[in-house]
């Protein structure tokens, strides 16, 4: 079993940025971000495997958001920046997943409760 724990969510004006921060209880071989607008699936953000030698990007946060791995402190960040209204959703970290479809939310196997990030004037 994994928990993970988000925080950094928040209200933000569009252009600003947030950081999210995920704190997994052991480490995994991959992590990952995912979100949900109101109304919307859950979609893939991005994704960071072998303590972040590897990352992978959805194309709409593609050169704005970023994913890391604290390997001593045990944590994984998603630096947002640039952020813009469509980037609203509920965020959510996630561990343990095949890298044959980490894209499917499907194939993940331990999530976190979810931080809401709003972007909004």
């Amino acid at each position: 079993q994994v928990q993970l724990v988000e925080s950094g969510g928040g209200l933000v004006q569009p252009g600003g940025s947030l950081r999210l921060s995920c704190a997994p209880s052991r480490r995994t071989f991959i992590v990952g971000w995912f979100r949900q607008a109101p109304g919307k699936e859950r979609e893939f953000v991005a994704a960071s495997w072998r303590s972040g030698h590897n990352t992978d990007y959805a194309d709409s946060v593609k050169g704005r958001f970023t994913i890391s791995e604290d390997t001593v402190k045990n944590t994984v960040y998603l630096q947002m920046n640039s952020l813009k209204p469509e980037d609203t959703a509920i965020y959510s970290c996630a561990a343990d997943a095949p890298l044959s479809g980490y894209t499917d939310d499907r194939t993940w196997n331990y999530w976190g409760q979810g931080t809401q990030v709003t972007v909004s004037s």
